[in-house]
């Protein structure tokens, strides 16, 4: 299947300018002025911006937590992102404690099977991290998971110890991988927010107060 794409205003990071774009093969394979080339589906996009699609790299999408459910699956949510012109998200599966990775990636892959309209990846959420377990990442890393999430908030239930993330970094730098901090202190927070609850403030703005930025300065200073 290919496709051609005329006269549209072509916007990129450092560059506005009008061109035609054929694609073949889910491939861009060549972009130029007034392209003579046969195409399987012409569009002609005069008076109309071609960007490229966006990447959406923090994601939760069927995702359980605190009793609840995220309101999107993989079918809707990756269809209102294309509507939106993101093409590929970035999700996180997530790791419960005393299981392994790999139960945790395979029960995203049954979650998003045959349902996402746009391409994919995914973060994998550590909470737990033995050391019978470390050469998992390097599994992970092989398959695509490039990247790790690691929680200073949360306890018992994604929060771990300076010990846990001490052992990710050090992994990580052998493989190449990344680590993606949510920082600040837990239990701090966790305080403030039964103190909160005691007092009966459960609107929507009590999310932000219980979580000032001193206890986030905390964690990365």
């Amino acid at each position: 299947m290919s496709t051609l794409i005329k006269n549209g205003r072509i916007i990129t990071a450092d560059q506005d300018y009008i061109a035609d774009i054929y694609i073949e093969k889910e491939k861009i394979t060549t972009i130029g002025s007034n392209l003579k080339i046969k195409a399987d589906n012409v569009i002609d996009a005069k008076d109309k911006f071609v960007i490229p699609g966006g990447i959406d790299a923090h994601t939760h999408l069927d995702m359980p937590f605190g009793g609840t459910t995220s309101c999107d699956d993989f079918e809707n949510g990756t269809r209102a992102a294309a509507f939106g012109g993101t093409t590929s998200i970035v999700d996180f599966a997530i790791q419960t404690k005393g299981s392994k990775m790999r139960e945790a990636l395979d029960t995203w892959w049954a979650k998003v099977e045959g349902k996402a309209t746009t391409d994919y990846g995914f973060h994998m959420i550590i909470t737990d991290l033995p050391d019978a377990d470390i050469e998992d990442m390097s599994d992970m890393v092989k398959e695509g998971i490039t990247s790790f999430k690691l929680f200073m908030a949360y306890p018992g239930v994604l929060m771990v110890d300076d010990a846990t993330i001490f052992k990710a970094l050090k992994h990580t730098a052998k493989t190449g991988a990344l680590v993606c901090m949510h920082a600040e202190n837990g239990n701090v927070i966790d305080l403030i927010v039964q103190e909160a609850l005691a007092q009966g403030k459960t609107a929507p703005i009590y999310h932000a107060l219980t979580r000032p930025t001193t206890a986030e300065a905390e964690a990365v200073n």
